[in-house]
């Protein structure tokens, strides 16, 4: 992204290698941000576009939503949410919110997750379920 009067924020402590425009292609190692709209399949089909190989879909609602291109995880924000959704959640990260895992210890799982994602050991639910969802981005306003 070339407009420097552009600005993006994270949480965390990896830096970030580049800050892409909605289906820029990666070409940097490391972490890149995607501008994207808010709707959830438009945001998807742009990482993807971009070359994510997995994308982490937090919710807190159950959006049952996934990408014909690229494995969607879904990580819900709460427990109740994953005990009410069971068929689409994968990851239940509300354990941080009640106490009984760190953001740490959070974090390894998710990653132990991905990395079993990647290597076709474990297939994501939305993968399961067919959720193909892609929908271009026409740059505007969202519904």
């Amino acid at each position: 992204m070339t407009d420097s009067s552009r600005t993006a924020r994270k949480g965390g402590t990896s830096p970030v290698a580049d800050v892409l425009d909605y289906t820029e292609p990666a070409t940097r190692p490391g972490l890149s941000l995607v501008c994207t709209p808010g709707n959830d399949v438009e945001a998807t089909t742009g990482k993807a576009a971009s070359g994510a190989t997995l994308i982490l879909f937090t919710t807190g609602l159950g959006t049952p939503t996934g990408n014909p291109v690229c494995p969607t995880i879904k990580l819900s924000t709460n427990t109740a949410l994953a005990r009410r959704m069971p068929d689409i959640i994968d990851i239940d990260c509300g354990p941080v919110v009640d106490g009984r895992k760190t953001i740490e210890e959070m974090g390894e799982e998710i990653l132990e997750y991905c990395i079993r994602a990647a290597s076709g050991e474990v297939v994501p639910k939305s993968v399961q379920l067919g959720q193909d969802d892609f929908i271009p981005w026409k740059r505007g306003v969202s519904l």
